[in-house]
């Protein structure tokens, strides 16, 4: 019998993918400091994978030295120090032809090529679930992969929290407070759109906590006759304005999601606008002056609340430690009060969406 050791961490690897969330950075100096802490080099990817792929695009050849000089002071800051992409997926990366048309092919060999040449022994993968999948499939292929799910969204379905969400949470919250003011003065009905995707986590509560007083989300769709009943309830008792929080990926009964253009061939569709057709359907229904506000990427950018800051780094550290006890192809989840891992599998593909109840 012939044992084969897997060879030791010298070096590891993180890499952010997909939209960027508030807290990205907190858990790049967590896992940082952590891997430090035990001796490991680290190391951080360009723009997803990009940096391995491209390098020639980068001034420090697509891969940046993640030190403890590094990562100082950047526990507060949003986006991502090492860049982001929802591009590029490298089981299926996108190539041009000669005569213009694109193909997809399994860059995966080069992926595992490229890592052994730079001396990389393990990746700490940092998204949502795009991002998870790809992680997935390289650690099928043979690579040391561990997950970190962030979504602003909120709909991973093996973790009881994703980082990202609080912070867009409140955001929208924040929004709505100024909103209160502004439709009370006018007595005008005012619709906020925030993103969120195929669940209404956002909405439902931003909303609750923001004095929301018509919520539409994906999971409950709505009618217009519901929601008029409600702004004339309102108004028979002397309320004479109304906020109305929509989620991106809210539709009537029997209709569908509101996209804004046609969907790239490696792209999820683009929700949105579902918050001004609203608000011209409630405008011509009851006569009353409607105004839209849609959130967008504001509920992504700046810095992380204090909630997420704390779980990006209880995340960042427990994906080193899976390194360690070499629990490799499993995803860091938050259950009650606890840091748990669970297989990367039952994490991707199942959408967590807001109980109907």
């Amino acid at each position: 019998i012939v044992v084969v050791m897997a060879p030791p961490i010298r070096r590891i690897a993180l890499s952010t993918g997909g939209g960027d969330a508030p807290g990205l950075n907190a858990v790049i100096r967590a896992a940082t400091l952590a891997a430090i802490n035990r001796g490991w080099e680290v190391v951080g990817i360009r723009d997803g994978f990009n940096g391995l792929f491209l390098p020639e695009l980068y001034p420090d050849g697509g891969l940046i030295s993640l030190t403890r000089e590094r990562v100082r002071g950047i526990v507060h800051q949003g986006g991502t120090t090492i860049g982001t992409t929802n591009r590029g997926n490298p089981t299926a990366y996108p190539v041009q032809q000669p005569d213009g048309s694109w193909i997809e092919i399994d860059r995966t060999p080069e992926m595992l090529a490229l890592f052994a040449q730079h001396g990389i022994d393990a990746l700490i993968t940092i998204g949502g679930d795009g991002s998870l999948t790809i992680g997935h499939h390289l650690s099928e292929a043979g690579l040391r992969v561990i997950g970190v799910p962030k979504t602003i969204d909120n709909d991973l379905e093996a973790t009881q929290s994703t980082f990202g969400f609080d912070s867009a949470v409140a955001c929208a919250t924040d929004a709505l407070d100024r909103l209160h003011t502004t439709a009370a003065s006018h007595n005008r009905v005012m619709v906020l759109e925030v993103m969120g995707r195929y669940a209404g986590w956002i909405a439902a509560h931003a909303g609750i906590a923001g004095g929301g007083d018509i919520l539409l989300i994906p999971e409950i769709p709505y009618t217009y006759e519901a929601i008029c009943k409600k702004i004339a309830e309102r108004e028979a008792m002397g309320r004479l304005f109304t906020l109305v929080v929509v989620a991106e990926g809210a539709h009537p009964k029997g209709g569908a999601f509101v996209t804004h253009g046609e969907q790239a061939k490696d792209r999820e569709a683009r929700l949105g606008g579902v918050g001004e057709q609203v608000a011209e359907e409630i405008a011509k229904r009851t006569g009353k002056e409607t105004r839209t506000v849609v959130l967008g990427h504001r509920q992504r950018g700046g810095g992380p609340t204090c909630a997420d800051r704390l779980l990006c780094t209880r995340f960042g550290a427990a994906a080193v430690k899976l390194i360690q006890e070499e629990k490799y192809g499993r995803m860091v989840a938050l259950r009650g009060n606890d840091t748990i891992s669970v297989p990367i599998p039952e994490a991707i593909g199942r959408l967590r969406t807001v109980p109907p109840n």
